[in-house]
């Protein structure tokens, strides 16, 4: 896989593909067969380049697809009488262990694989797809058309970067995308959101909305906040061994915030214990 590295990869998501989101989903049901195929049937493409395969990976999503199944379908064309796996070989290898008979695979002809990428290629072109969209295109051309992150990038005239910052969005909450659709807030204004929790975006979320907020207020708002985040956690490191202390010598939980000293009692026996030992 190209790109920037393989931890910043693995921060987008691209093994579910929202129709919702999908420019291009109303044409792919056209020119596409959704079917359950026989393993037996399915034969890597060899002209493919990659064909080595982390072992512990595979097992790994072999024992995710004995839990919960193939999640993403894989994609094939028809050449004869067998079906060539254009994208997922991963996901039929992993199959394969698994013990699965049949998976689900798209099935597309070579033409309406062509055209179908060179359409989500020119739709993620246009300058009114809302960046939800935007980032859907570009997950699909990686999981159903095997590009690289740097390949989309080439074809789309944009930096490898850029593309991968986009596809971050799709880690947004489903929610929280539709809100971003509906809102038509822009992608400056949501990146900052994406590694956030859920609790901070609901917390921050209606601001941005009510307010205008611009993406440089966002960006101030989490940098402040993270600040005062890492003062606090200095200032309890800072207190650990005194709380630690206190709270062995009075045998209860002491916990020291601000300029408060507080103790935490079980039940009402150890708070006239610990009354006793501070009088």
């Amino acid at each position: 896989m190209k790109g920037l590295g393989r931890g910043f990869e693995s921060l987008i998501p691209t093994e579910l593909i929202d129709d919702e989101f999908d420019p291009t989903a109303i044409e792919d049901k056209k020119e596409s067969q959704l079917k359950e195929l026989k393993i037996s049937e399915i034969v890597r493409d060899e002209e493919q380049p990659r064909r080595d395969f982390d072992e512990e990976a595979l097992e790994d999503l072999a024992t995710s697809i004995k839990e919960y199944g193939v999640l993403q379908p894989i994609v094939v064309t028809k050449e004869d009488g067998k079906y060539k796996i254009v994208a997922g070989e991963r996901r039929w290898r992993a199959s394969k262990i698994a013990g699965l008979e049949k998976i689900p695979a798209i099935i597309r002809t070579l033409d309406s694989q062509n055209r179908l990428e060179l359409s989500i290629i020119e739709n993620a072109q246009r300058e009114d797809l809302n960046a939800i969209e935007l980032a859907t295109a570009y997950a699909k051309l990686k999981t159903q058309f095997n590009l690289s992150t740097e390949d989309i990038a080439a074809r789309v005239g944009k930096s490898e970067a850029s593309v991968q910052s986009t596809m971050r969005l799709l880690n947004l909450p489903d929610d929280v995308k539709k809100t971003m659709v509906k809102e038509k807030l822009s992608e400056g204004v949501m990146r900052p959101l994406v590694s956030a929790d859920e609790e901070t975006i609901k917390k921050v979320l209606p601001k941005i909305i009510e307010e205008g907020w611009t993406a440089r207020k966002v960006e101030r708002y989490f940098s402040e906040t993270k600040k005062k985040s890492s003062a606090s956690a200095m200032k309890r490191d800072a207190y650990r061994k005194e709380e630690d202390k206190l709270s062995t010598k009075y045998n209860t939980v002491a916990r020291i915030t601000g300029r408060s000293l507080t103790f935490k009692c079980k039940n009402e026996a150890e708070l006239k214990e610990l009354i006793k030992k501070l009088s």
